[in-house]
């Protein structure tokens, strides 16, 4: 029988390859840097091949090391699948999933229930952070953001959405487009940090009003997902996305006072690092949330506004 290479040298060596950093395949494999370091060298001593180049703190793939990475990939991912295939939920796959704190507080939180369903028990990690993520720092396998910010990792565009005039239905007066800047309105502000939201007059100059003071005043809060609770709650009327709205309209707690809609300047966007792109629930995970990002985009933008209405 042929001698083999150690199986968890090997397995750091494709955690580090994979990851491109020493420190988070020590996070991932729960050991220390300096034990990821000795199990690679340990490994390239036992196959006489050097498979890093050790640079002014830097690991660079060597010439095997690139060529060895793919496969060993694909049997460590083939392992995983036998494990959890006699294993069961003992060998649940990890994810760590990544989206701005208005989104992880009830958008995805009430729609994962889906994914478990239709994909599998998995452990998930749904985290709600402001941009910019620490993908290797906190290993975060799959990011959504508003805005491509990450182009040094694999970034995709998935849908630009627009904001909605929207308010509950027993809002007096908000069936009538003129009347909307004579009614509380609700603003959405992402803070200094945050990128421009959509005002009250930007829409209101789009349709053709002068709402004079009426559009700075009302209630204001720093969170999409605030703003739209507080129109729900019968307290005004709100400019909210698609994506948010779009399940409050179908079931009837929200209505449309008013046909237009304004752009959002920037699409959402999916981000993966290239050290989680291989795996499958990280694929699964992305199909499945590019399905719910769209749906919720075109539902809103296809939901009738009310009858007296332009």
């Amino acid at each position: 029988m042929v001698a083999l290479p150690s199986l968890r040298g090997l397995q750091a060596f494709e955690a580090a390859a994979r990851t491109g950093s020493f420190a988070a395949a020590a996070e991932e494999l729960s050991v220390s840097a300096a034990a990821v370091s000795q199990l690679i060298r340990t490994v390239e001593e036992q196959m006489g091949r050097k498979l890093f180049h050790r640079v002014n703190r830097r690991v660079v793939l060597t010439e095997a090391g690139v060529e060895m990475l793919p496969r060993l990939t694909m049997a460590f991912q083939e392992i995983g699948s036998v494990a959890r295939d006699v294993g069961g939920d003992a060998f649940r796959p990890r994810l760590v999933i990544s989206v701005p704190p208005s989104m992880a507080m009830g958008w995805l939180s009430e729609r994962l229930v889906g994914f478990v369903a239709s994909h599998g028990a998995a452990d998930i990690s749904l985290r709600g952070d402001d941009d910019p993520v620490p993908f290797d720092h906190e290993l975060i396998d799959i990011r959504l953001s508003y805005g491509p910010h990450y182009r040094e990792h694999p970034t995709d565009e998935i849908v630009r959405d627009a904001v909605y005039p929207v308010c509950a239905p027993g809002l007096g007066g908000a069936t009538k487009f003129e009347s909307l800047a004579g009614l509380p309105l609700i603003h959405t502000d992402w803070g200094p940090t945050g990128a421009a939201f959509p005002s009250w007059r930007n829409w209101f100059e789009a349709a053709g009003i002068d709402p004079g003071r009426a559009a700075q005043r009302g209630l204001s809060a720093n969170s999409s997902r605030a703003a739209l609770d507080l129109a729900v709650s019968g307290l005004g009327v709100a400019l909210a996305q698609g994506i948010y709205c779009a399940q409050a309209l179908e079931d009837g707690r929200l209505v449309r006072p008013a046909a237009r809609a304004l752009d959002l300047r920037q699409p959402y966007c999916l981000t993966i690092p290239e050290r989680s792109a291989r795996r499958d629930v990280v694929a699964a995970f992305r199909e499945w949330l590019i399905e719910q990002c769209v749906r919720a985009v075109r539902s809103a933008a296809l939901t009738d506004p009310s009858p007296d209405s332009s």
